[in-house]
């Protein structure tokens, strides 16, 4: 059985009740990813935009060739935007910013 300690609870900014436990390692290395290439104001990077920048950097032995980087990507996005870490500005399509005072 996999240690809990192993799993993160995530938050949906779409559906505020709905919370997942998900692969830890996985979490923090895509929230590393994704804070690491969003501008610090808004409009910010679309989220192809996002992912096209992020893709070289991610772990080959968590993300084969990239597999399933873009449920991750998505995972992550909406718990840090429920979290209030980064924004989307009010355009279509989405775009995503670090919040400032989140940093």
């Amino acid at each position: 059985m996999p240690d809990p300690a192993d799993r993160i609870e995530i938050e949906n900014v779409v559906s505020p009740h709905h919370k997942q436990k998900v692969d830890r390692a996985k979490y923090m290395a895509m929230r590393e990813a994704l804070l690491a290439v969003l501008p610090d104001n808004p409009p910010g990077l679309t989220v192809a935009e996002a992912k096209d920048a992020l893709l070289p950097d991610l772990s080959e032995d968590l993300w084969p060739g990239g597999a399933k980087a873009g449920w991750w990507l998505k995972a992550v996005q909406l718990d840090l935007e429920a979290k209030g870490i980064i924004g989307r500005a009010a355009t279509k399509p989405v775009r995503l910013f670090r919040q400032a005072e989140r940093r």
